[in-house]
């Protein structure tokens, strides 16, 4: 049944290759369409930003989108520069943005209810130049997984064959980054994210609680130089315990919150990982944050995030 809100013109691109296909999986054309909406879906000869600006040219006053990280911050790009408000349908593989908008992950049909009676939000779009990101911009050990063949088909495979030479120290981010704590050069790591990630709490590491801070969240860390046999453990609880940003900025973790960061360098390109998808950058790499840039749509019944009792056990 059409709800109140589907009278308007609507438009959902879906990715039908995201998440091994959970567009068809799940139904979720049928479901859309039986509220309403019309779904265009990507194809070799349709990309999601060209399929969302020509809806948006040809009237849709609402977008949706279904698929994985990359497809969403594509149309979330078109969404905020027309102005158009955005459901975000999470029908991919990990879901990121979706599930820190507190989407039901295992059901991906459950976020359409948002057409009939969705609650508006605004939230906060990570910029790498002109590009928006919703989730990350990483350099180091992620953004080389995403460089080797077969990532997608087995990434455990992936971060096995790139991640040892990082923690021996053997390879390195070619860049030099001004943190907190003085200018680190040549981490293994460079995490940039689209608001802060929650570190302190195992069962909740890397969730993010807020995508309205108006800040980005940086991660940089660097291998000791006397490296303890257990390098990956030592720099986990270094995210865990040191957030504060105080020490030196030799060696292990530096965490901070900044309106804008930027990676310096003096190599041609910098490999990256933008929202789970493989990018060269000409440095110097800037990256800003848009606040309330995006207007989304969330359905009323959710699961939303955990409290904050919860959060430190």
């Amino acid at each position: 049944m059409a709800g109140a809100r589907t009278r308007a013109r609507v438009v959902i691109v879906m990715n039908p290759r995201s998440g091994g296909g959970k567009t068809a999986r799940y139904g979720l054309a049928q479901r859309a369409e039986g509220m309403g909406a019309q779904v265009w879906t990507t194809s070799t000869e349709g990309d999601a930003v060209s399929l969302a600006r020509n809806a948006v040219a040809e009237g849709a006053q609402l977008l949706g989108v279904a698929g994985g990280d990359g497809t969403v911050s594509a149309v979330a790009a078109v969404a905020a520069d027309t102005g158009r408000p955005l459901v975000v349908v999470p029908a991919g593989t990990r879901n990121h943005f979706a599930r820190d908008l507190g989407l039901d992950l295992r059901d991906p049909g459950r976020a359409l209810d948002a057409l009939v009676d969705g609650e508006p939000a605004q939230v906060d779009l990570g910029m790498l130049g002109s590009r928006v990101f919703v989730n990350n911009v990483s350099f180091g050990v992620y953004a080389d997984a995403l460089l080797e063949p077969g990532y997608r088909q087995d990434k455990p495979r992936a971060f096995a064959a790139v991640a040892p030479d990082y923690v021996k120290g053997k390879q390195w981010v070619e860049a030099r980054v001004d943190t907190p704590r003085g200018t680190v050069e040549f981490p293994q790591v460079v995490l940039i994210s689209n608001n802060p990630y929650h570190l302190a709490t195992p069962r909740w590491l890397g969730r993010r609680f807020s995508l309205s801070t108006g800040r980005l969240g940086v991660i940089v860390l660097k291998r000791p130089a006397q490296a303890p046999p257990d390098l990956l453990r030592h720099l986990r609880g270094e995210l865990r315990q040191d957030e504060r940003g105080a020490g030196s900025a030799g060696d292990g973790a530096v965490i901070w919150s900044a309106p804008g960061i930027t990676l310096h360098g003096e190599v041609p390109h910098l490999d990256a990982g933008v929202d789970g998808e493989a990018v060269r950058l000409a440095p110097p790499v800037v990256c800003a944050i848009r606040p309330g840039a995006l207007r989304v749509l969330l359905p009323k019944d959710r699961p939303g995030t955990p409290p904050e009792h919860a959060m430190r056990h």
